[in-house]
């Protein structure tokens, strides 16, 4: 078995690259005696085989075994190839669960804390260019609540809303040759209001007098190039994109922007050439699009839009959070669209960069989020920030992503309504991330007790069983209109926090449904339940109906995607098996279009 086979970073591509993935010794260390006894050191076998990158907890490890182990331990061989001989080697983990010390060859090179970001280590000095070995220690406290965990149980059962755990290497481990001169980092930065491209180039090594060449294009056409002289670490440049010939057609013209419905890509490779010679080579794409709040709704370059996410934990039966291959990553968003969603809100987990990618290119918004940690306390502060500014770093350039939520239903700020820090917190990760990124919307805190939000994101799960006309006629009155949704109370809940308001921000419904129908001898819960497929599609279509009698919702997000492990409130299975005739829902979804006139 190979592993995940396919290239892991798809918005920063060189051609050279070695993939880790496969079979690797394993071994529990139960009573954490592996550092003291030294295990990383060369010669010592580990007594058991794992498939990298799948989780010991999942089935398509090899070892599927749902215990408490916080302490393991990867070691694998391997050669690097003779021709990288004079390069810089980096060792590459898409994610790894939760803190990591890495060895290479006896050598500690680097640790790593954080469960759902990149992390990479220059083993050149390391190297004996003959048979190479690389060691992982890892350590995922199994029950420490102040780590951003998302939906990983802290009990070995999963329960309720609470899922298996994922402990080691959950993403693609791998080798990639550069030049000590080479280009670090790109941004890029789209102004549909210009038609404007600008570009954020940072370099690594000396590369003061090095010459790089940018060339644009689309569709197969080239738009722009250029050839940079590099003084600096840092360069930046804008190029005019629609004052091109092939775009005077119109400016905003959809044939050239990024939406749901176009998902344009613009093509762009970089070339550094020093002393004549190219020292770096990377491929990337963006996006053209821009996305602001005004008049109370979402805009999408420059127009109303009408989000139709539903909700998407990301877990598989067979790898829990790690897809089973690429295809299964483009499969959900296919599904997903198939159904007339346009999006989906990323729950409790930062999914793979391959399903951003696929996100990009079919043409599928994503709410990314982050797992938040279940309690408050000054560790938990400094996690979920360090993690975010990760997070931010490695997907910036994704045109997919409109928003980012940072909390979730004040987990990790349980008192937030009245908590004076609590509250702080919340307006610390909003100010943090929008000074990181200036081209998205953030929510505060997705669900309730909101602080400073530039989404007002309620959850209300209250709209009954079919036969309970009453409540569901007091869940469409609670969604009805802007007054209404402010006086709710989602879960005995404000939707505002004590001493914040609703300042004009659009409104979305961004959790409801979790309609449970089981299929075959399934077991499990949802937040109503129906007994034969036509009751399914029509409880849904009640549903969908309230919330487009709405005069002030502008978007919602329905739970969910699929069954997960006892939830069995999907619009699929867990192994992603319609349970109705997907056209069905996409009728529904369709009810609403854009000439609808709102509040």
């Amino acid at each position: 078995m190979a592993g995940r086979t396919e290239y892991p970073r798809p918005q920063f591509v060189r051609e050279e690259w070695q993939n880790l993935n496969g079979t690797w010794q394993f071994e529990f260390d139960d009573n954490n005696v592996g550092a003291a006894e030294k295990w990383f050191e060369t010669g010592r076998e580990f007594s058991r085989k794992i498939e990298v990158p799948y989780a010991y907890q999942s089935p398509l490890s090899g070892i599927h075994d749902a215990a408490f182990h916080d302490w393991v331990w990867y070691k694998r061989n391997f050669s690097v190839n003779p021709a990288w001989k004079g390069k810089r080697v980096w060792l590459h983990f898409g994610a790894v669960d939760y803190r990591a010390w890495v060895y290479v060859n006896g050598k500690y090179v680097g640790m790593h804390e954080g469960g759902h970001t990149p992390f990479q280590f220059d083993i050149t000095d390391e190297l004996t260019w003959q048979e190479e070995q690389v060691v992982v220690r890892v350590e995922d406290p199994s029950t420490d609540e102040t780590i951003p965990r998302g939906k990983q149980f802290w009990v070995e059962k999963s329960a309720g809303i609470w899922y298996t755990r994922t402990t080691g290497i959950w993403q693609t481990v791998w080798l990639e040759p550069v030049d000590a001169v080479h280009l670090e980092k790109v941004r890029f930065f789209p102004d549909i209001d210009r038609g404007d491209i600008a570009i954020e180039f940072e370099f690594a090594g000396n590369a003061a007098g090095s010459e790089l060449d940018v060339e644009i294009s689309f569709q197969g056409r080239s738009l722009a190039k250029d050839r940079i002289t590099v003084h600096e670490r840092y360069v930046k440049r804008s190029f005019n994109l629609f004052g091109h010939e092939i775009f005077r057609t119109g400016f905003h013209h959809e044939g050239w922007t990024w939406t749901p419905e176009n998902p344009n890509l613009f093509d762009a490779a970089f070339t550094l050439r020093q002393n004549g010679r190219t020292v770096d080579s990377v491929r990337s794409y963006f996006g053209m699009r821009k996305v602001h709040i005004e008049n109370g709704m979402v805009y999408l370059n420059n127009k109303p839009y009408y989000q139709k996410l539903v909700l998407d934990q990301g877990y598989w039966p067979d790898g829990l959070l790690t897809a089973p291959a690429d295809e299964d990553l483009r499969k959900d968003i296919e599904l997903a669209k198939a159904m007339g969603f346009n999006g989906c809100r990323k729950h409790q987990k930062v999914e793979d960069p391959r399903f951003l990618y696929w996100a990009d290119k079919l043409g599928f918004i994503v709410w990314g989020e982050c797992a938040s940690s279940p309690s408050f306390s000054n560790n938990a502060v400094a996690r979920l920030t360090k993690e975010w500014i990760e997070i931010v770093e490695r997907d910036f350039n994704h045109p997919s992503i409109l928003v980012w939520v940072p909390l979730n239903e004040s987990w990790g700020i349980p008192h937030v309504r009245s908590d004076s820090r609590q509250q702080h917190h919340s307006l610390a990760m909003y100010s943090l991330i929008h000074s990181l990124d200036p081209t998205r919307l953030v929510v505060s805190n997705d669900g309730w007790e909101l602080t400073r939000s530039d989404i007002c994101a309620v959850h209300n799960y209250n709209h009954g069983m079919p036969d309970e006309t009453a409540k569901y006629e007091e869940f469409k009155r609670s969604i009805a209109t802007r007054e209404q949704i402010l006086q709710s109370k989602p879960a005995l809940r404000g939707v505002y926090a004590n001493g914040f308001s609703h300042q004009g921000e659009p409104i979305l419904l961004t959790e409801f449904g979790g309609i449970a129908y089981k299929i075959g001898s399934e077991a499990g819960w949802g937040y109503t339940s129906v007994s034969t497929e036509e009751d399914f599609v029509k409880e849904y279509r009640r549903v969908l109906e309230a919330v487009y009698a709405s005069g002030i919702l502008h978007g919602f997000c329905y739970t969910q995607l699929t069954d997960v492990e006892q939830e069995v409130n999907g619009l699929l299975t867990y192994d992603r098996k319609p349970k109705c005739d997907l056209e069905a829902i996409r009728q529904i979804n369709a009810m609403w279009h854009p000439s609808v006139i709102r509040e």
